[in-house]
């Protein structure tokens, strides 16, 4: 047992050293793995460089062509769309932030209050928090929608924000890292500090959640933003989002590819910003929890 017990370190040391050492193989099949995931990202671009016919051209076309900044004044140009493309970049852009926002606040402040705050029923409210996320969005669909009417929020932005200020998911995911990133001696002494229960999770909590709040943050203004469904119900064509309006200018009797995959890669644009803003404190998380552990 002893011999078993003084052979497992040298065990775990030969295979750090095996996964350490990446041959060329490797490589090769990450940057197979790489080209094939940005060759559709690289595909609409190129075809929203040329005109209509770059679709069905043969061979394909692969290389990018000059009429790039025509589709996108064509894009942005209402009188050859049928759907206002700024105003949809502008809805999204709200919606997206305004959800994001309150997501990322409400989800850490619940999890504190499941992380660390002792109160009647907490387990069992945790549990129906987290059931939430086992009923299909389908469902409440039509009770939703009869919801926005009483309000007369149809056709408005908020008929799209209120519905997802709250996430089960943001939830459980802060409660779970509070359990583990913020101990309870931290708690208790900025108690014996002075701290009152706000000031505990504005000074304490927050700060230590940042990662993960940035990783909350991101995949929520991702899914917001990419969001189709619930936008198409509640909204009219003369106050989309971008995902209705790119679903709009494909919706037309003759299609005009190049015009779609230009609102496409329009689209695409806020999110590697909020990628770049973000992916810092993302990558600094990681990175914390690696040195932790």
């Amino acid at each position: 047992m002893a011999t078993a017990e003084a052979r497992l370190p040298r065990r775990r040391r030969h295979l750090g050293r095996r996964f350490q050492r990446a041959g060329p193989a490797t490589y090769v099949f990450l940057l197979v793995v790489a080209a094939a995931s940005m060759f559709p990202l690289y595909w609409s671009f190129v075809v929203a460089s040329h005109d209509n016919s770059a679709v069905a051209a043969y061979p394909p076309v692969l290389t990018p062509g000059g009429e790039l900044w025509h589709n996108i004044g064509r894009l942005f140009n209402s009188g050859e769309v049928s759907v206002s493309f700024w105003t949809a970049l502008f809805n999204s852009t709200l919606v997206a932030a305004a959800v994001t926002a309150a997501v990322v606040f409400f989800s850490a402040l619940a999890g504190f209050a499941f992380a660390k705050l002792q109160f009647r029923g907490s387990k069992v409210l945790l549990l129906t928090v987290i059931g939430t996320m086992l009923v299909p969005v389908q469902l409440g669909v039509i009770p939703l929608y009869i919801e926005m009417v009483h309000f007369g929020w149809v056709n408005h932005l908020q008929a799209v924000i209120a519905p997802n200020l709250v996430s089960a998911f943001g939830v459980f995911l802060m409660r779970q890292y509070i359990v583990g990133a913020v101990p309870n001696e931290l708690i208790d002494a900025a108690r014996v500090d002075g701290c009152q229960t706000a000031r505990v999770f504005w000074h304490v909590i927050l700060p230590a959640v940042r990662p993960v709040a940035a990783v909350l943050g991101l995949l929520t203004f991702m899914t917001t933003w990419n969001d189709f469904f619930w936008p198409l119900v509640v909204l009219s064509p003369r106050n989309p989002t971008v995902q209705v309006a790119v679903s709009t200018l494909a919706s037309g009797y003759v299609q005009d590819y190049a015009l779609v995959l230009t609102g496409t890669c329009i689209s695409i644009l806020p999110l590697l910003v909020v990628f770049l803003v973000l992916g810092r404190h993302i990558i600094g998380g990681i990175m914390r929890g690696a040195v932790k552990g």
